[in-house]
Formats: structure tokens, C-alpha cells, sequence
């Protein structure tokens, strides 16, 4: 694809690439609002400018079967959309969908440049920029491709991986005791940072937890005072010894919930929203092949976990490599008993030894911080202090 050249009708060529920064950084904050909204595909935004950089037409993708992103915007420019400047945050698509290819609507409609950020990794619908090319459009990618691949990380994750991507979040007082989210977290936690993890809870396609966690602390699950929200899957991971109570809060109607055990545990009595699967148990005979549910959870068309488990369900995802990030909740709170959030799982794993990572932000929310970090590979094993692998 061609490198980027200024349009001659723009009265500046240093105005150029600002207007397009800030036409794709509004793609991207479109996009976003789409988060748990459109699953099993990509959460988009695009933005029309016309020839003097203004906007002229916007859109995003807001639920999975409806119009892309680019066609919202096209119908909201008109006419208008001759001769301008499509924005936006993934290649166009180059199939035909609920809607006909996303390149060639554009191509239609008399676009004559087109910028996107991320190109599309799948192979159903790449191509887009290519047939834009071929059809005379001026074509650029690559512009805040960090920033709207970090809006659409879960998606393209899952994509490369084909799995669901996974974040494991916590919550965690000073002295490194861990609150359940839906118990002692309630009062531990701020009114900021519960709300916070219901976002998280609202963005991702499923919450996972274990039957001990629906045993103690009786969580519902629900992404609460969230408006239009689509309600994520509640997945209940059941090992052999496990159960799930019919009165357990989590079989409620605010949201569907499917109960994943090994072929070893005992079927509970659901309610009608519930669903049951039986999966390969895991190598100890006693909880879940967690890679056998990740299959089946993305089969369903879930994209993104948030996994909300406790210590033990915790460390066998991480020993796994199956977290793909971690959001911890730091409380300013004492509590002088209860679990640690994590637990060692197998003396041959890597979490017998310090697993890194890499912290990408700190927020604070209210009190309360935030700790957004990504496991790194664990160095191998075993290992001297000086790190050398032991000859």
C-alpha cells in the first residue's frame, strides 16, 4: 500500500495528519463503546471527514449481526460522502456479511481515501485495503495502530490464538488478603473501584468462576448499574467434589450461567437459564482441562473472560498460560485473615518460582489503585540466582 500523501484540496499539508489522528482517535473512542456488544467479531469505529477535514458521518459496530461500522457511518454522511476521507480502526472488510463488503460500499459511495489502523487477521475478511487500492483509493494503515489494537486487544487475541482472552482480576488489602468481589468487597473496596470492575464485568462475553467461590461467597455475577448492557455468561467451573446449590444466586434470571464439571461431578438442579456441559477433567483427576473449556466457551462465541475465580481456580489458569492480563484492586483495608488471591498449584509449574510481570498502568479509583499488568514468560526451569539455566 502506498504511503501517506496529503490530499491537494486540504488548505494545509501539517493539517493533514492531525485531522486524521484526531478523526481515528474518535474511531477508536467509538469503538469502544462496543465492547461486549458484538462477539464473535471485532468491536470497530469509523469516521467520514470531508475535504476540509471536517466530519461529516461516524459509526461503530453495535451488535454482532447488525451494520459495520463503515455503513453506519456511510449512511449518516449521504451524498456528503463523495470525495472523502473514510477513518477508521480495522481494514474494511471484504465480504459480504449482514451488509455488503465494507470495501466496496466505500468504493460505491465515492470515498477516495481511506485510512485504517489495524489490518483484519482473519482470512475471511482481510483483503479490504487491497480491493480499495485496486479500485483507485488512496489507501494508508497504520496510523494509532498501538492504540486501537489496545482498544481491540481481546478480539484480536483470540483471534491469533483461538481461544478466548483471559483477564484474571482481584481484589487485595494491604496486608495481601483477598476479598471476594461480590462479598467483603463490598465494603473493602470504594464505590469507584466496584464500579470499575463492573465495567470490566459489562466489556467482557463471560465470568468465571469456581464452585468454591459460588459455595463461600454466593456471588450473582451480574454487571450491575451498567445501562444497556448486554449481561456476560456466568460459567461456574465444577471439579469433581463440587456442587452447585438450585438456590445459589448465580442460577438467578439477571443473566444467563453455564455450569462446566467433569465428568465426575455431580449435575446440579439448574433453573431454566442454566445450562450444563460435561469436559475432560484436568491431568489430576479432580478439577477441569481448563484448555477443554476454553474450546467450548469460544465454540459459543465468547471472546473475552473475565475471570473472577478463587485462588486455586486462579493459579491453575496462570500456570496454564492462559491469563492474558491481570487488573488487581489494591483496598487500603486490614484484614488480618483470609486466603491470598492466588495459590500454588504443582511443584513442576512455573508458579513455584516468581512468575514476572510487566505493568502497563496504575489508576487510582478513589482510594483504591488499580494494577493492570501482563504475565511475562517465565524464565526456565530451573534456574540459578544469577537466572543461568543449571547445566
Amino acid at each position: 500500500m502506498s504511503g501517506y500523501h496529503p490530499h491537494d484540496l486540504l488548505t494545509s499539508e501539517a493539517d493533514i495528519p492531525k485531522a486524521e489522528a484526531t478523526a481515528m482517535q474518535r474511531a477508536i473512542d467509538l469503538s469502544k463503546r462496543a465492547l461486549g456488544h458484538t462477539s464473535p467479531h471485532s468491536i470497530v469505529g469509523c469516521v467520514l471527514m470531508d475535504r476540509q477535514g471536517h466530519t461529516i458521518g461516524e459509526g461503530w459496530r453495535q451488535d454482532p449481526n447488525g451494520p459495520h461500522a463503515e455503513i453506519r457511518a456511510l449512511h449518516a454522511a449521504g451524498a456528503n460522502a463523495r470525495g472523502a476521507t473514510a477513518v477508521t480502526t480495522l481494514e474494511p472488510c471484504n465480504h459480504a456479511g449482514p451488509t455488503r463488503p465494507c470495501a466496496q460500499a466505500l468504493i460505491d459511495a465515492g470515498v477516495t481515501r481511506v485510512v485504517y489502523a489495524v489490518a483484519d487477521p482473519t482470512t475471511l475478511a482481510a483483503g479490504g485495503g487491497a480491493t480499495l487500492a485496486a479500485a483507485g483509493v488512496d489507501v494508508e494503515c497504520g496510523l494509532l495502530a498501538h492504540q486501537a489494537a489496545e482498544a481491540n486487544t481481546a478480539w484480536l487475541t483470540s483471534v491469533q490464538r483461538q481461544r478466548p482472552y483471559v483477564i484474571w482480576t482481584y481484589v487485595v488489602t494491604l496486608d495481601g488478603r483477598g476479598a471476594a468481589s461480590d462479598s467483603i468487597c463490598r465494603w473493602v473496596t470504594s464505590p469507584q473501584a466496584r464500579a470499575d470492575l463492573h465495567r470490566l464485568r459489562a466489556e467482557a462475553d463471560a465470568v468465571v468462576v469456581g464452585s468454591g467461590t459460588v459455595r463461600l461467597d454466593d456471588p450473582q455475577l451480574a454487571a450491575r448499574n451498567r445501562c444497556g448492557t448486554r449481561q456476560p455468561l456466568r460459567v461456574v467451573v465444577v471439579g469433581s467434589h463440587g456442587n452447585v446449590r438450585p438456590d445459589a444466586r448465580i442460577l438467578d434470571h439477571s443473566a444467563p450461567t453455564l455450569i462446566a464439571m467433569n465428568h465426575a461431578a455431580k449435575a446440579p438442579r439448574m433453573r431454566e437459564r442454566a445450562t450444563a456441559i460435561r469436559l475432560p477433567s484436568a491431568a489430576d483427576g479432580r478439577g477441569l482441562d481448563l484448555s477443554a473449556l476454553l474450546d467450548a466457551l469460544y465454540e459459543r462465541g465468547v471472546r473475552s473472560v473475565l475471570l473472577e475465580g478463587g485462588p486455586t481456580l486462579a493459579g491453575a489458569f496462570l500456570a496454564a498460560g492462559f491469563v492474558d492480563r491481570i487488573a488487581g484492586y489494591l483496598a487500603p483495608a486490614l484484614l488480618g485473615e483470609g486466603p491470598a488471591p492466588l495459590a500454588r498449584v504443582d511443584a513442576n509449574t512455573a508458579l513455584m518460582r516468581a512468575l514476572r510481570v510487566n505493568v502497563i498502568d496504575i489508576t487510582w479509583l478513589g482510594p483504591d489503585l488499580r494494577i493492570t499488568a501482563t504475565p511475562q514468560p517465565p524464565p526456565p526451569w530451573p534456574a540459578t540466582a544469577t537466572g543461568q539455566t543449571r547445566s
